[in-house]
């Protein structure tokens, strides 16, 4: 099963964004979506910081910022 897994904060608009344009394609491919708030993990904040959304699939980067969903499209059909 690929994993796609976003890094987010609270109430980020282009989470939210990033979020709807994966779930869309969600209804194309089979995967799984986690997503992780970041907010107060000290960790999670100095490894992502602003660069939130993050998307990894499979636990790799994929994205960060903006999900582009053909270039998205593409990595999750190589899978």
């Amino acid at each position: 099963m690929i994993e796609v897994t976003v890094y987010s904060r609270s109430n980020c608009h282009l989470c939210e964004v990033a979020l709807e344009v994966i779930s869309e394609i969600r209804n194309e491919f089979e995967f799984t979506i986690t997503k992780i708030l970041i907010d107060g993990n000290a960790e999670l904040e100095e490894k992502y910081g602003e660069q939130v959304p993050v998307i990894l699939i499979n636990n790799q980067p994929h994205d960060f910022f903006r999900v582009d969903p053909e270039r998205f499209r593409l990595a999750i059909s190589k899978l």
